[in-house]
């Protein structure tokens, strides 16, 4: 039985589950005869997931689960969190032993509490075999002390959305390839009333995603190979300096925006240029008062730095199990039967662009073609570094990025609060901190 606490998407996911359905099932209840988890009598699931911007994702989602119950006897019950609420609450949950049995979350989530987390090497071993090896980041952001502390379930990619007509109207055919053209078509967008912004208030997705992008693509790193802090730095202060400029092209207000802001903004005709994934355009199809806004849409790969290649930070959606969970083995069986391919294949499409793929196998999906607007989000997965960027990925790099050093520094110096040295100094006095 499948405990559903959202009854809009109950309604959506049988309407998008009346085809298909009952073949789905079958499928579940063979797999679930065949696994090598085998839940336990009366067991209870409750999964905690980040709040879904696609519909049709959340509808498919809710359909393997509803399979997936079926087909064990599980009982599950989801819920869901904005991105910026579900690190605090998986904490608590890691720190008190009560709570979700399991979350899934953002970046290096499981690196902040590996001693917490139910070792799912199995599991990781079993997909990696069959479907083709893990992308290397999204490998190296769930394994802790050598065990995998979580699945990487899939990466929300995050490039430039862009209206069409906005930026041939301010001369360009297409999005710069180069940081410094890319300054001059977002100084040409504000001088036609056009303008781009990007968030600059904690957005555990967005903001992270292009602040990263602009330290990387200057080679500066909050912390080197070795992990030691590197971020008081020449190329930081260059990276902070080319920020600056952008800011000054922005929309009024980014420096509170979350995650859903751009998004809100881009969809009223506000924002003509921003960092997202494809959710923005997604949204836009669905909705027949915003086709027009749709089919002015594009994306865009992030422009290469002085460094002289691609630098990209993207969002990894990690899915863990906690030790005290009484379901251990309901825990694994969920993860494997969710990342098979009779499952995993229609959600990546139904999640139209939106994620992903970290197994290599699903790179034929056919959502990556149908809609050319799409394609570039394929190659999320294999291009992003891992959330600590050149630095080892451990607990200390979680807790970074958990406290937006990177994204405070830039908003520091961008709005003012600190000068080029003072945001340096802070960004590494609170680095220093945690990498001790």
């Amino acid at each position: 039985m499948v405990s559903f606490n959202r009854r809009s998407l109950l309604k959506g996911a049988a309407a998008a589950g009346a085809v298909g359905a009952s073949g789905l099932l079958d499928f579940a209840k063979a797999w679930a005869q065949q696994a090598q988890w085998k839940p336990e009598a009366n067991a209870t699931l409750n999964v905690l997931r980040w709040k879904r911007f696609v519909p049709a994702e959340d509808a498919e989602f809710m359909k393997l689960v509803d399979a997936f119950s079926k087909a064990t006897g599980v009982k599950m019950n989801i819920s869901n969190e904005s991105f910026d609420d579900i690190q605090p609450k998986a904490s608590v949950a890691a720190n008190t032993g009560t709570g979700p049995d399991i979350v899934w979350g953002l970046h290096s989530l499981p690196q902040l509490f590996p001693d917490k987390v139910l070792d799912v090497s199995d599991v990781a071993g079993y997909l990696g075999k069959k479907y083709g090896g893990w992308f290397p980041a999204a490998e190296a952001t769930c394994k802790a002390k050598g065990k995998w502390a979580a699945i990487p379930v899939a990466v929300n990619g995050g490039y430039i959305n862009y209206r069409i007509s906005s930026i041939e109207k301010a001369g360009f055919k297409s999005v710069p390839r180069d940081t410094a053209g890319f300054l001059e078509l977002c100084k040409a967008l504000k001088a036609n009333n056009t303008p781009c912004g990007f968030a600059l208030g904690h957005a555990t997705g967005d903001a992270n995603g292009w602040l990263h992008w602009v330290l990387w693509s200057h080679g500066a790193y909050l912390a080197d190979k070795d992990g030691k802090v590197s971020i008081n730095s020449p190329e930081t202060a260059k990276a902070l300096e080319y920020c600056k400029a952008l800011y000054a092209t922005f929309i009024p207000g980014t420096a509170s925006w979350n995650d859903s802001s751009n998004n809100k903004a881009f969809l009223a005709g506000e924002l003509h240029l921003t960092n997202n994934g494809i959710s923005i355009y997604a949204a836009a199809k669905a909705d027949a008062a915003l086709n027009a806004i749709a089919n002015d849409m594009n994306h865009a790969e992030f422009p290469i730095g002085p460094v002289g290649k691609p630098q990209e930070l993207q969002l990894t959606f990690p899915m863990l199990a906690f030790r005290f969970t009484k379901s251990p083995n309901a825990a694994k069986a969920f993860m494997a039967f969710l990342m098979d391919a009779q499952q995993y294949n229609p959600w990546l499409e139904a999640a139209a662009g939106y994620l992903t793929n970290t197994l290599q196998a699903y790179d034929n999906n056919p959502v990556w073609t149908k809609d050319p607007k799409n394609t570039v989000f394929k190659n999320a997965a294999r291009n992003t570094l891992p959330a600590s960027g050149i630095a080892p990925v451990d607990e200390r790099a979680a807790a970074a990025i958990a406290d937006f050093i990177v994204v405070d520094m830039f908003a520091n110096y961008c709005t003012g609060r600190e000068d080029l040295k003072g945001a340096m100094s802070v960004a590494e006095r609170q680095a220093k901190r945690i990498y001790r």
